[in-house]
């Protein structure tokens, strides 16, 4: 299914190969007329093709114009009219040279010519949503794009995943595409995959990849390590609800590694209604036993939560009960919490009054008896 912001369908490029094209750029601003995605419900899920998860584009057939790995990057794709190259003009995403045909009798490259890169996922897992972003590709773009999927485990190269005996899966068949938009598709189906080929037919150039889905973790690892951050997205961990997302997705809450400057966590606007407060709301991979917790405001200095308390629930209709009471936050500090019992829960609540910022939450623990063996049978399921 393709969802279109502007209500108006993706043109058949065989009806009238210039229909999808943006209009030239004009000067001004690069994106006042740049197609956007609207609201999907699926780019709520986390980006399995985040950078900071560990995806990386590792190989790619042809990145003539401009790299591979910029498919990647986290900010929006940047426009420079005046900036060249000894290869032509820079642009801030993937993209190819033109495809030519055999020989001058037949021009134009053959109906099944195209270009591919291979994007390892940063957190293997079932996908839900794509968005193929075009920005500033208004004339330059390609006709379509296609998408398959493949599970391989471990880390191979691209000469293991381009071996004959590797499986991929289309997710996406062969789909028109408009230049200078955010190309949004819902994907269905509840495989899980560990790497993705982005095909572009026949040539072109795209600014950005993003592939929202649900990770699942390999429970076997979760079982070595022993004790884990619950709430990870990495180890499944997932982001449900929240009382305000103005700023920043609280999905960063629980993202590997510190944060590295203010935007990079969640952070909701200044709240005014007196006696009411913040809260955002996560589901474990499954059941666990929570035995510490970390809350760090790295980099909110002026703007971090006052107070937080932390809930805890065991199961989808549980009575929440309090984990942390309402403790006090200092700005810009990691603080560590070791619980006198483990708390046995399936979902969190963390509350910040009246407001304000946290970067990460970390939940150490394990996944109980019962928990590992749901986390066992779904992984199992995924892989069928």
């Amino acid at each position: 299914m393709t969802f279109d912001a502007s209500e108006t369908a993706f043109q058949d490029p065989d009806t009238d190969p210039h229909a999808n094209d943006a209009a030239p750029y004009g000067g001004g601003d690069p994106y006042a007329d740049y197609r956007e995605a609207g609201d999907l419900p699926f780019t709520e899920l986390v980006d399995l093709a985040d950078r900071r998860l560990g995806a990386g584009v590792i190989a790619a057939n042809d990145e003539f114009f401009a790299e591979r790995e910029n498919l990647l990057i986290r900010e929006r794709a940047v426009f420079d009219p005046e900036r060249f190259g000894h290869k032509g003009k820079i642009m801030d995403g993937w993209e190819t040279r033109r495809r030519r045909g055999a020989d001058a009798g037949h021009p134009f490259p053959a109906p099944e010519d195209h270009d591919w890169a291979i994007v390892r996922l940063g957190a293997p897992g079932i996908i839900r949503g794509l968005i193929v972003d075009t920005a500033h590709f208004r004339g330059n773009y390609p006709q379509r794009v296609s998408v398959q999927a493949a599970s391989v485990e471990g880390a191979p190269g691209p000469e293991q995943l381009l071996a004959d005996d590797v499986k991929w899966e289309e997710i996406l068949p062969p789909t028109p595409v408009r230049g200078h938009a955010a190309n949004a598709f819902e994907i269905t189906g509840g495989r899980r995959y560990t790497h993705l080929r982005l095909c572009q037919h026949p040539d072109g150039g795209i600014a950005r990849l993003r592939v929202h889905g649900e990770v699942v973790p390999d429970p076997a690892w979760l079982a070595a390590l022993g004790t884990v951050d619950l709430l990870s997205v990495l180890n499944g961990g997932t982001y449900e609800d929240a009382s305000d997302r103005f700023y920043s997705s609280p999905t960063q809450i629980i993202l590997p590694g510190t944060s590295r400057k203010m935007d990079d966590g969640w952070e909701n606007r200044r709240r005014r209604v007196r006696d009411t407060n913040d809260w955002v709301r996560f589901r474990l991979p499954a059941q666990g036993a929570v035995r510490a917790v970390e809350i760090d405001t790295a980099y909110l200095k002026g703007n971090s939560a006052g107070w937080i308390a932390l809930q805890g629930r065991n199961g989808d209709t549980g009575e929440w009960f309090e984990i942390i009471p309402r403790t006090r936050l200092q700005p810009d500090t990691l603080h560590r919490f070791v619980l006198r019992a483990q708390a046995v829960v399936t979902h969190v609540r963390l509350d910040a009054f009246p407001d304000g910022g946290v970067a990460r939450m970390r939940l150490h623990g394990s996944l109980t008896e019962s928990g590992a063996a749901e986390l066992a049978r779904r992984y199992e399921e995924s892989r069928a």
